[in-house]
């Protein structure tokens, strides 16, 4: 007999609402054993997925889905909404090659209204979506889950004073997990909530005010002041009615009994404004290890169910990120200016490493890239030696701030760019692939790749020199190559590369990480009796020109090799070649290796190079390809 049996019956949400109500905590209860079985086999986000079991059940149970819009805010608590959506016999296949997203994606279901890995975005999508179902007369519910972490960046806040100037009809569920925005709930808490979300309540209310406006103007202020403090200060809510929501909570959010009535409430009921219903959640709920665990098990490899061990790959070297945090600290004890900024991934990132040792110098803004760059150009004006931490595809969101706060006034603020390149299971959404091209278009900025763990921190060394202009420095997700570090970096003549191998026909010119596959490269090639040099770059901006007028002159052919879109490093060098006159005469030739023009879906590291065409055997593929169309007219070859 299968350990699931209500769960075997539900292959998608309309199985679900044909059960009773008494049988919806069996089937929480099965779906949450379906999730910590799938994620052991796959790795991914657990605990957040397990914080909104009994919601996930709630919400499909209540609302009219696909019909009915639920946006997920991030998507990587959505893996039981995906069990519940019929994608529980693929849900194995999370985060693999050809398999399940690991996040919401309207491509892969119509229950997927909305895609999102980054977070904050689900209460703009969700007003969006409010507004076209006014315009089309649709009389259809949206609902945006969206947690206490996402609600700290400023567009969840911009949205909910839209969402509240426009009285849009939607609801809004705070997922509050971590942050302890209210206090503990109980039975009266729940209580209260089930009251205020009542259609007698507000009918009560909208009588009461009715009333009141028959009173004098100060009476009925002093009235609607008192009600709405009053229901305030009982459930914390004051902020979000001020926004124009009307506010329900704190609830438990993993009892049914309290969940349904007050969903079918908020369904029914005749409120035309917006509505935000606060829960207060568990992350890692009904799993030991991860509710033991700090992070909650946020994100996971593989691990054994029993005891909750992670199957993680033994490696002889460390990760970039660990690399960074021992430079970072390094640099720290040496100068006490130095002060280190993220947003909501101080583990992540490494920089808690540095406030273990130095705390009143490390400042975690929440998820608020925008703030943590204008935070640290604000420190910069002041003497200080930020070092803004932050991975790459989040970066972007703070483009604007990157320009006008630090580019333009020459502020010297530091940029750490994690993840870098391409990034494996969490596939297009996570990946940096922009961050060179979008950095190297600004006046002024210093551009770094680190080829290895070394280089990396001899780069953050060199950042923490540069007084005079914003800088940055990029380095992938995973393990080093496994080099000897030194105790502290040394700093880089700024703009200057290194020449690694020497050659006579060909000159890979490689920017980070891509640099050991140049190597290869030019072994396989050197075999074949074709003679390669290979050059670090380390610079983007400013390029080393004397290197490349160097490679110029001395090879018949020039690849650029980056793990980043079109626009980046190869553009910078071909505008210098093509303005210094070096194509001209038709000696050398130049080819940029860069990332394809599509996004590349999840898989692994090594099959996503592979499909982006930036591996040791596709250089040499290329080289023999240009050499090749050239044998005919002459040979690649110094002058």
């Amino acid at each position: 007999m299968s350990d699931t049996p209500l769960l075997d019956m539900i292959n998608r949400p309309a199985d679900l609402r044909a059960l009773s109500v008494d049988q919806l905590p069996q089937v929480a209860e099965e779906l949450r054993r379906e999730t910590i079985d799938a994620v052991s086999v796959t790795g991914g986000h657990l605990g957040a997925g397990l914080g909104v079991v009994e919601l996930s059940v709630a919400l499909h149970y209540v609302f009219d889905t696909p019909n009915d819009r639920l946006i997920w805010d991030v998507g990587h608590q959505a893996y039981p909404h995906k069990i519940l959506t019929g994608r529980r016999d693929r849900i194995r296949t999370l985060r693999q090659g050809g398999g399940l997203s690991g996040f919401t994606r309207r491509s892969e279901s119509p229950y997927d209204p909305f895609g999102a890995a980054h977070s904050s975005t689900s209460i703009s999508a969700g007003l969006g979506m409010a507004t076209a179902a006014r315009l089309e007369q649709h009389p259809r519910n949206v609902v945006a889950v969206i947690g206490d972490g996402a609600m700290s960046a400023g567009m969840a806040y911009e949205a909910m004073n839209n969402a509240g100037a426009m009285q849009a009809r939607m609801i809004v569920i705070l997922n509050d997990n971590d942050m302890s925005i209210a206090p503990p709930t109980g039975a009266m808490s729940s209580y209260l909530s089930r009251v205020v979300s009542s259609h007698t309540y507000r009918g009560f209310r909208h009588v009461a005010k009715q009333l009141a406006k028959r009173f004098p103007s100060r009476l009925q202020n002093m009235a609607a002041r008192a009600e709405e403090y009053a229901r305030g200060m009982a459930t914390g809510g004051t902020l979000f009615e001020e926004l124009g929501f009307y506010y329900i909570g704190p609830l438990d959010g993993h009892n049914l009994d309290h969940l349904i009535p007050v969903l079918e409430n908020v369904r029914d009921g005749r409120a035309k404004g917006p509505v935000l219903i606060h829960l207060v959640t568990q992350k890692g709920k009904g799993y030991p290890p991860a509710e033991a665990a700090l992070d909650k098990y946020h994100g996971v490899s593989r691990f054994e169910i029993a005891t909750g061990k992670q199957q993680k790959a033994a490696s002889n070297a460390p990760s970039y990120t660990s690399v960074f945090a021992r430079a970072l600290v390094a640099e720290a004890k040496a100068d006490d200016k130095i002060v280190a900024i993220t947003a909501a991934m101080p583990s992540g990132t490494g920089v808690d490493k540095m406030a273990e040792l130095f705390p009143q110098r490390v400042f975690d803004c929440g998820i608020a890239e925008q703030h943590a760059v204008t935070f640290a150009a604000g420190l910069a004006c002041e003497g200080f030696r930020p070092f803004c931490a932050i991975y790459s595809t989040f970066l972007q969101r703070a483009y604007d701030q990157i320009v006008h706060d630090v580019a333009i006034q020459s502020l010297p603020v530091r940029f750490a760019i994690d993840r870098a390149g391409l990034v494996g299971a969490d596939g297009a959404t996570h990946a940096g692939s922009f961050d060179i091209g979008y950095l190297c278009s600004l006046p002024g900025f210093v551009v770094m790749a680190a080829a290895d763990e070394a280089e990396l921190m001899h780069m953050v060394a060199t950042a923490a020199t540069i007084d005079d202009r914003p800088s940055a420095v990029r380095y992938p997700r995973g393990d080093g190559a496994g080099v000897d570090l030194p105790e502290r970096g040394t700093p880089l003549a700024i703009g200057k590369g290194r020449i690694l191998r020497h050659g006579e026909q060909v000159a890979l010119l490689s920017f980070g990480p891509r640099l050991s596959e140049s190597l290869i490269a030019a072994e396989d090639l050197g075999r074949q009796g074709i003679t390669v040099s290979v050059a670090d770059a380390r610079f983007a901006k400013p390029l080393d020109e004397d290197l490349i007028r160097d490679l110029a002159r001395r090879h018949g052919l020039i690849v650029t090799i980056e793990e980043g879109a079109v626009g980046g490093f190869g553009s910078q060098v071909q505008q210098f070649m093509v303005n210094a006159g070096l194509l001209d005469d038709g000696h050398t030739r130049l080819r940029s290796m860069v990332l394809p023009d599509h996004f590349i879906d999840h898989d692994t590291p090594a099959r996503q190079y592979e499909e982006a065409g930036l591996t040791a055997s596709h250089i040499v593929k290329l080289v023999k390809a240009v050499i090749g169309r050239e044998s005919g007219t002459r040979r690649l070859a110094a002058v």
